[in-house]
Parts: structure tokens; sequence; C-alpha cells
């Protein structure tokens, strides 16, 4: 399992008219383009973590602003996503949660968490990008 790096400042939206974006309370500082989880004692979102256990390995979206605890926290539940570090992996390509605090990886950790996967632009590049797409009615992702 590998850790997708991602460029904070570049994690943007690529269509937002589609997308399904909610503001959450950040209960620890949340960077940008981190995923989350929200904590069960308190309602606050935490990074997600892949080990962690509780909720916390059921991820709900990724931050696209960061924050500190107390602050609001405008979460992707699901939509197309700039800014992950996804050339190298292939098309179609499955993305999990991972081991890593905040973190997506290209294969499966602790718990089999699906988020999203690696999907082309419509540019001539065919660059890639993220579709994220949360299953917040599922009590396990896998």
């Amino acid at each position: 399992m590998t850790d997708i790096a991602l460029v904070a400042a570049k994690i943007a939206r690529i269509h937002p008219d589609r997308d399904e974006v909610y503001d959450l309370i950040a209960g620890a500082t949340i960077t940008t383009g981190q995923t989350v989880a929200i904590v069960i004692a308190t309602g606050k979102v935490s990074p997600g973590d892949g080990n962690a256990g509780g909720n916390l390995d059921q991820p709900r979206g990724v931050a696209l602003n960061g924050g500190a605890a107390g602050q609001v926290i405008s979460v992707l539940k699901r939509g197309y996503c700039a800014g992950y570090t996804v050339a190298s992996v292939a098309y179609d390509a499955l993305l999990y949660q991972s081991d890593t605090a905040g973190a997506i990886a290209d294969a499966a950790g602790t718990v089999s968490a699906i988020v999203g996967r690696v999907v082309p632009m419509t540019d001539a590049s065919l660059t890639k990008v993220v579709y994220f797409d949360f299953k917040w009615a599922i009590a396990n992702f896998s």
C-alpha cells in the first residue's frame, strides 16, 4: 500500500455543479485534501485513519479547506477532485482509506474502505484526477 501524495494548494473541485459538499465542524486540525471521518462521541470530523478503529476508519469525505478544531470544514462527499498525485496510478484504479491519518492509498490497508477511483479528464493528455464517492449509509466499506 502506497499513500497518494497531494498538494493542498491544488485541491480543487472539477465539476462543482455536480458535486456533493457538506459543511462539518472540525474536531481536530484538518489539512486540505485529507480524508475525514465523523467522531461518534462529538459529531465533529477528524482525519480518517484506516487502522484507528471506531468510526475513524470509515471516512465520509475529503476536506476542501483546512482548519483547526472548532472551525467549519467543507467536505467533498462525491465528485471529481484535482490536486492528488495519481499520474503513476492506472486509470480506473480504486483508491482506499490509508492507515496513515487523513491519507488515501492505492491499496487497502487494515480496512478495505474504498473512497474513489482514478479517472481521466477530457483534455488531450487525459489528465488523471480522483473521483470520490464516499458511502455514508454503509457501516463498513469492505
